[in-house]
């Protein structure tokens, strides 16, 4: 009766070895499940969004106060989730109120421009009334009249009083009622007519000579003030060309506004952007490095592996015939490696 045999064939005892430690290494590292101790995190081994960075949310802040709105809402990634009430009125436009107040008051102003330079040709008017040959006659004293009459009849009673005591005179030079006396006499009263004449012509110039000085004054008077209303007409049109220059300065202002808000609005989202590409570079840096750190091992074990498997290709292979009957021809220590090798494997891959 023939013989059943069956045959094995092995690889040399350490490249089998080796390969049940790679094995076991390999069955230990993928069991490692990511958030397990010493493991990073599925979070962690993913991609990550750096949120938004401060500067980012006051240029998206400014921009919006730009354009009316409130204050702006940002959620725990620094999103913008809302805007609260605003104004509702763009940054450019008080700017343009002022000018339409400047215009406005300088309108005021203009409008007192004239009514002064009207004010002017009243006042003018008024001087012409004390200037002339008889713009005296409206400062003559109304008692003018009276007192030259209470001057002269006083005159004319001291004249009266003399007319004895030139006869007294005459009386004492033996002359009295001869032709010397009555010369005399004819000479007094001339004389006192000569002076009453002269003391009335002095009473009326004195009054004329008054009257023109008040006419004259009253005409200076009302000239300086006539100058005075110009001068005030000239400033006020120079309040009003301020106003007007204020406005457009403001308009001036309005049209600039904009764009130095944008331009801050820039200055601050390219920092912000700067600084995000700085934080999402960090974070993706990071991303590397949990990844190296959890593949490391399992490079390791790759790397283990294609050692093994270059050193398999040239290492003795050992072939040995097994009869079907129960007879072995493999020595004992074919067998202790055989059947130590095959548990050991068996007991890493089931955690023993």
């Amino acid at each position: 009766m023939a013989t059943d045999y069956t045959q094995t064939t092995r690889r040399a005892p350490f490249i089998e070895a080796a390969q049940e430690n790679y094995v076991d290494l390999l069955t230990q590292q993928v069991g490692r499940a990511p958030g397990s101790v010493g493991v990073p995190t599925l979070g962690e081994l993913g991609p990550q969004i750096a949120g938004q960075n401060v500067l980012t949310q006051q240029a998206q802040q400014q921009a919006a106060t730009q354009a009316g709105l409130g204050q702006l809402t940002f959620d725990a990634s620094g999103g913008v989730t809302g805007a609260g009430q605003g104004t509702g009125i763009s940054g450019y436009e008080p700017y343009l109120d002022q000018a339409s107040q400047y215009q406005t008051q300088a309108g005021t102003t203009l409008d007192g421009m004239g009514t002064t330079l009207g004010g002017v040709g009243t006042t003018l008017t008024g001087a012409q009334n004390f200037s002339g040959p008889t713009a005296y006659q409206q400062f003559m004293s109304p008692y003018q009249q009276d007192i030259i009459d209470t001057t002269l009849t006083d005159f004319d009673y001291q004249t009266a009083q003399g007319v004895p005591q030139l006869s007294a005179n005459a009386i004492n030079a033996g002359a009295f009622g001869g032709g010397r006396d009555g010369v005399a006499q004819a000479q007094y009263a001339s004389d006192a007519a000569r002076q009453r004449a002269d003391l009335q012509a002095k009473l009326l110039g004195q009054g004329y000579t008054q009257a023109n000085q008040f006419a004259n004054q009253a005409f200076n008077q009302q000239t300086n003030l006539a100058q005075q209303q110009a001068n005030l007409a000239q400033q006020q049109g120079n309040r009003a060309q301020g106003q007007l220059n204020l406005g457009d300065m403001s308009r001036q202002l309005a049209s600039l506004q904009p764009s130095l808000v944008a331009s801050s609005v820039q200055q601050l989202g390219a920092a912000g952007t700067g600084n995000l590409a700085y934080q999402q570079a960090l974070l993706d840096a990071q991303q590397q490095q949990n990844q190296l750190a959890y593949n490391e091992p399992l490079n390791r074990i790759q790397a283990f592996g294609s050692g093994i498997a270059s050193q398999a290709s040239g290492s003795p292979i050992t072939t040995t015939n097994q009869s079907m009957g129960g007879a072995q021809s493999v020595g004992p220590l074919s067998q202790a490696l055989s059947a130590g090798l095959s548990a050991y494997g068996l007991g890493s891959i089931f955690g023993a």
